[in-house]
């Protein structure tokens, strides 16, 4: 009768931390990305308990707009971890402070999400790959496509269904008419149109996409050849950077297109993906066009998706599932497995453009 109460009262501990809410802080004000945390701090499975941000008077201006009190306001991120303790951070900082975010969570055991890509080049992706694996902490990459119903349901078409063959050919295009064209703010463009802060321009902030979904539905593989072209169309508004880029990765039997833009007329995020024996065209929305079979197969038509549930949903709660283990995400548009491979395209793609040539990786 004993061992069945202690038993009991194991298990009811266990799901009680299980469901515990995540104490959640925010790293950086800078990235305009913060402003999906900002309109709405309540997620499930979230407590959002602090904002570390040098910049005071940044900070103040958004907490002000947002109407969030002033005593959410941390000076640093060693100071938010010591007062707040938070257990997991997201950060919105630049692409070259990701390192620095990792080097001083992982140790403290504070579970890390940053804003794409995961970091500024391979080096110091894998040496946060290396403090994320020492400390066990979860790492994990915030995409706004891993929101997209639109690629699960190809996911599962592909590889649960085998609906349009093997895959073939993964044309990934993704942009808008720019940064400084869209209007955002001028902390944000400090830093995007930087090359040392933010790697490249077009090619960094828009060719991840690509990276991270063609991993994903390459189910991890590495690819043989990375061949990218950039250019600086608007040299008078991104002189130090890249403003349109392609990037080619190939396989021993398919190829992806990444498409990346800062000149486009309109913003897109959609994906063609290429089989042996059909087609299909996914974008944000809940509808899929889709064509399969042989030569004459009948027409193309739309097909109507579901939205994703929570938490798949949603990027915050989904974090605070994975820290608290309801979620799995070794394999996942965000984990590190397939942000390492990605990370390992977009460094040899930025080695291509500035050398000009095809990098082969071994």
């Amino acid at each position: 009768m004993k061992k069945t109460l202690l038993l009991l009262f194991v298990t009811i501990q266990v799901t009680f931390a299980q469901d515990k809410i995540v104490r959640m802080g925010i790293v950086g004000m800078t990235h305009d990305h913060v402003r999906q945390i900002l309109h709405n701090i309540k997620h499930d499975g979230v407590e959002i308990v602090g904002f570390a941000e040098p910049d005071k008077a940044l900070a103040m201006k958004y907490l002000a707009q947002y109407k969030l009190p002033e005593s959410l306001w941390y000076a640093s991120l060693d100071e938010m971890i010591e007062k707040a303790k938070p257990e997991a951070v997201c950060d919105f900082r630049s692409i070259i402070e990701h390192l620095e975010t990792v080097q001083k969570c992982a140790p403290k055991g504070v579970h890390v999400m940053v804003e794409k890509p995961l970091a500024i080049n391979l080096d110091a992706a894998k040496k946060m790959e290396a403090l994320a694996k020492k400390h066990n902490i979860q790492l994990l990459t915030n995409y706004e496509t891993t929101w997209y119903a639109s690629n699960h349901e190809a996911y599962k078409m592909i590889h649960e269904q085998n609906a349009i063959g093997d895959i073939r050919k993964v044309v990934i295009h993704d942009g808008h008419k720019g940064p400084k064209e869209i209007g955002v703010s001028k902390t944000f463009l400090d830093w995007l149109a930087d090359p040392v802060k933010n790697g490249g321009g077009a090619i960094i902030d828009f060719g991840c996409y690509g990276a991270d979904i063609m991993t994903w539905i390459m189910k991890g593989e590495r690819p043989t050849s990375v061949t990218a072209i950039t250019q600086t169309i608007k040299p008078e508004t991104y002189p130090n950077v890249d403003d349109e880029a392609t990037i080619i990765v190939t396989y021993p039997k398919a190829q992806g297109v990444f498409q990346a833009s800062w000149n486009w007329p309109f913003d897109r995020k959609d994906v063609e993906f290429y089989g042996k024996s059909g087609y299909i065209i996914a974008d944000k929305t809940l509808q899929m066009r889709v064509r399969k079979g042989e030569r004459n197969a009948p027409a193309e038509e739309k097909v109507d998706i579901k939205p994703l549930a929570s938490p798949m949903d949603d990027p915050f709660s989904y974090f605070a599932a994975v820290v608290r283990g309801k979620v799995k995400s070794e394999d996942d548009l965000g984990s590190l497995k397939v942000n390492m491979v990605a990370m390992e395209i977009l460094d040899a793609a930025v080695k291509s453009a500035k050398a000009k040539k095809t990098i082969e990786l071994k």
